[in-house]
């Protein structure tokens, strides 16, 4: 026990960068019933208890309407700090030096939210993390994939005025039946902004959709990738270009590969 104990530790005190962070799905909901509180919102939970039970997800449709009922609570520029600087509190307590943090701003613009709002909160809360706290991070704006690509070209044309403030963009939410290819224009368009492209593919999709988000995307890192075990051309190739796969082993636990 001693020397468990000793490991863990010593993995907790190593330097650390987190490259798979939605910035939504760290919602405590400590945080959650706050924010509640302070926008006046009727939550779907009566109590903490039962929203950590809701966490307690079986897929990630599962994981998604959890995702989607706590981010009502998210009302102004204060609120997107206050959820991004409190990762970092928590990121801090683990040695993580630099994170790269998704964010999902249709989550937020469908809700009446502006995107000023959204990314200035949410800048903010990296700037201060680094200034205080030491950590550094990158924002990569996501487009939900459930949506079109007409709707991801309004969100991009969105952030234009805040390109500074943004890394990359990338693809999430519900996977099946939303390839990779759907989006293949406005990963172009993105492209030529200069902006850095990374893509959701294979947490619960098909290899072709991690072959799809490489050679049609284009894209510089595949999240997840999980189900490229099951195709070894893939994984040679993988290897042979060095392309980094951002896999969440906790999250995606029973994942049958």
């Amino acid at each position: 026990m001693k020397e468990n104990n000793r490991i863990i530790q010593i993995i907790k005190d190593c330097p650390k960068v987190e490259l798979h962070l939605h910035i939504e799905g760290s919602l405590e909901p400590e945080l959650m019933f706050e924010l509640a509180k302070r926008n006046n919102i009727k939550l779907p939970f009566e109590t903490i208890d039962e929203v950590k039970k809701a966490y307690k997800f079986n897929n990630l449709q599962e994981f998604l309407d959890i995702y989607y009922k706590g981010a009502n609570v998210l009302q102004t520029e204060n609120d997107f700090y206050d959820l991004t600087y409190a990762y970092f509190k928590k990121a801090k307590e683990d040695n993580i030096v630099h994170a790269e943090i998704f964010f999902d701003p249709q989550t937020h613009t469908d809700r009446g939210i502006d995107f000023d709002i959204i990314i200035n909160g949410i800048y903010r809360a990296t700037e201060d993390a680094k200034k205080d706290l030491g950590i550094t991070s990158f924002i990569i704006m996501s487009f939900l994939r459930h949506l079109s690509e007409e709707d991801a070209f309004a969100t991009l044309e969105e952030s234009i005025p805040h390109l500074e403030k943004i890394k990359g963009i990338g693809l999430d939410s519900s996977e099946l039946g939303n390839p990779p290819e759907k989006f293949k224009n406005v990963f172009k368009k993105a492209k030529s902004l200069g902006l850095k492209l990374v893509a959701h593919a294979g947490e619960e999709g098909p290899t072709e959709y991690i072959w799809n988000s490489l050679n049609i995307l284009n894209v510089d890192r595949i999240d997840h990738g999980n189900t490229s075990i099951r195709d070894k051309e893939l994984v040679k190739l993988l290897v042979e270009t060095k392309k980094a796969l951002t896999i969440c082993p906790l999250s995606n636990l029973e994942l049958k590969v």
